[in-house]
């Protein structure tokens, strides 16, 4: 004769539900890291903080960097000028460029009195610059 085997095969242990009930929760908890941390990203890299212009005189402007080559320039913003038009008190801006047509152009214009437009980010990717200031246009005074 046979032992008798229990078949515990059609009703669901207790085990089981607490399991699909942890994995529900693990995917719930994962969905949320991740919607967070894509969130922070392009809040931190992506989102305009402000945008608006500055003047001055284009002392700056060069490519430069170890692995991702940025164009990368320096403004000075000229708050009082003394006798002779030399520049007493004086303030940098630096910034970065990521459109090539516009680089070639700030290249041109380097020691002349210009206007920029720029945007502020709220942290800087290392392949687009060095600073959260990316210029878009520029005009000479």
């Amino acid at each position: 004769m046979k032992p008798k085997v229990k078949d515990t095969s059609a009703a669901p242990s207790k085990w089981t539900g607490i399991k699909r009930k942890l994995r529900k929760l693990l995917y719930w908890t994962a969905f949320m890291i991740i919607l967070i941390l894509g969130v922070f990203i392009f809040w931190k890299y992506f989102y305009t903080y402000s945008d608006g212009y500055r003047a001055g005189l284009l002392q700056k402007f060069s490519r430069k960097g170890t692995i991702f080559k940025t164009y990368e320039g320096e403004l000075i913003l000229s708050s009082v000028a003394g006798g002779n038009n030399v520049v007493i008190a004086s303030e940098k801006f630096l910034f970065s460029v990521t459109n090539k047509d516009l680089a070639s152009r700030l290249d041109t214009l380097q020691g002349k009195n210009v206007i920029v437009h720029y945007k502020q980010k709220n942290g800087a990717l290392i392949w687009k610059g060095d600073t959260p200031y990316y210029v878009d246009s520029v005009r000479q005074r």
